[in-house]
């Protein structure tokens, strides 16, 4: 099992979700954060104040699934998500040793239902 974390800009959501249910993947979690990399400050004026934005609003998605399915997935991510411009954001793998199921206590050894209908 892997866990993937892909930050993006929170206007590629919608797409991003539908690229996901489209290859199957219908269970992640959003969260919406903010943060930095290399895309620019922000300048603005609010109530004839000037301010800056230094850190970015971001939506982080976060996927555990099936090894086979994370070359399928990252690439979905990315033709969704992908702007052009800085601040389209990041993509991480990791490795997931332990998974379980909070209703039942027992360990989640199919985490999603994919490895079953494909396997």
């Amino acid at each position: 099992m892997k866990k993937i974390e892909a930050i993006i800009r929170p206007q590629r959501l919608t797409e991003t979700i539908s690229a996901l249910k489209a290859i199957g993947i219908t269970g992640f979690t959003v969260s919406q954060v903010v943060g930095r990399g290399k895309q620019k400050d922000a300048k603005g004026v609010y109530r004839g104040k000037n301010y800056t934005v230094t850190l970015h609003p971001k939506v982080k998605l976060e996927i555990v699934l099936s090894d086979y399915m994370v070359d399928r997935t990252i690439q979905a991510v990315i033709e969704a998500a992908q702007t052009g411009t800085d601040g389209d954001g990041k993509i991480y793998v990791y490795p997931i040793f332990e998974a379980y199921n909070i209703r039942t206590g027992s360990v989640d050894d199919d985490i999603d239902d994919l490895a079953k209908q494909e396997g």
